[in-house]
């Protein structure tokens, strides 16, 4: 359980870190093909909003790679949590708020993480 948890952390970090850079860095190009529903004339304007939500990504995926370098299991495993927690009630915020799929993105691999976790 111990390594599953591990690769699913790994994955969700390397999530975070991407949606860093599309929020950060590529919004009016690679952000336009990633967030369809979102108006195109608006991509633009929000340049600066949409960075700022990539820095916040970016801070959780920090956290997440810091559990790697904890070598005290049960504080690695108390920190992952917390930063998995933060992902799971910010995916749910935006299921409701923006879109839907964003919980199976999201939220749904977070609460897996921190169910392997746990167990």
């Amino acid at each position: 359980m111990q390594l599953l948890s591990k690769i699913l952390i790994g994955i969700i970090t390397l999530l975070h870190f991407y949606i860093l850079w599309i929020e950060m860095f590529a919004w009016t190009t690679k952000g336009k093909k990633v967030f369809r529903e979102f108006p195109s004339d608006l991509f633009e304007p929000t340049k600066s909003m949409a960075a700022n939500q990539g820095l916040y990504n970016g801070f959780l995926a920090a956290g997440l790679t810091w559990t790697f370098f904890i070598s005290n299991p049960i504080w690695a495993n108390n920190i992952a949590i917390f930063f998995l927690s933060c992902i799971a009630i910010a995916g749910i915020y935006g299921a409701i708020s923006v879109s839907k799929k964003i919980i199976y993105i999201q939220t749904v691999p977070a609460i897996i993480a921190i169910l392997l976790l746990i167990i």
